[in-house]
């Protein structure tokens, strides 16, 4: 499973998160957005890559990219102990320190608008037999103490046109959340609050 869990820590420093009105939090239930929100949102980028490998081992490649991220003291991104390798980060600007520790990014001191990119590789693919197979992705969410603020996703698969056929997603698209799908290539696009688990199947050919 990909995990996407952001948690801000508040420690001493004002953030621009204490800033939102408290009519924005939500408490965990999932919301799509058909209007974003003025205010420019964090916005989590994941390019997902299944090979033919990936059909036997379950393990996918991951390029992940967030934008304009909160500007707090202490963030963590989490993955699923167990369900992830070769964690690395390419790419951190506007933070004061980052690294990887465990199956986790720790960043501290994260300025506005800055810029996270990390690449790994991940247990997502599941095997659930007769032909089939589920990629699952999530939870996403963008924490702040008790509740939950809106975030955009962008979920980008490419996957063997050749061995796999789509048969479908879940969520089902609706206002809020929008996909397209070409052969051997999938971009699904959010905008929501509350926590987000998204469900790719798909059927071997």
């Amino acid at each position: 499973m990909l995990a996407a869990a952001l948690l801000m820590h508040f420690a001493h420093a004002a953030s621009d998160l204490s800033l939102e009105s408290a009519d924005a939090v939500n408490e965990g239930e999932l919301r799509f957005l058909e209007t974003p929100p003025a205010k420019p949102l964090h916005h989590h980028q994941n390019r997902i890559r299944i090979d033919a490998d990936s059909l036997a081992s379950g393990w996918v490649g991951l390029y992940q990219c967030h934008d304009r991220l909160d500007a707090v003291p202490l963030l963590q991104i989490t993955f699923r102990e167990g369900y992830v390798r070769d964690l690395k980060i390419d790419l951190a600007r506007g933070i004061g320190h980052a690294w990887v520790e465990g199956a986790s990014v720790q960043l501290r001191n994260v300025e506005p608008g800055a810029r996270l990119c990390l690449s790994a590789q991940t247990r997502a693919l599941r095997n659930t037999g007769n032909g089939y197979f589920s990629l699952f992705s999530g939870p996403y969410m963008r924490k702040f103490l008790d509740g939950y603020y809106p975030m955009r996703v962008t979920l980008e698969v490419d996957y063997p046109a050749e061995s796999l056929q789509l048969i479908d997603v879940s969520p089902a698209p609706q206002a809020g959340l929008s996909f397209d799908e070409r052969p051997g290539n999938i971009r699904l696009e959010t905008l929501f609050e509350g926590e987000l688990r998204l469900l790719l199947q798909f059927e071997r050919r």
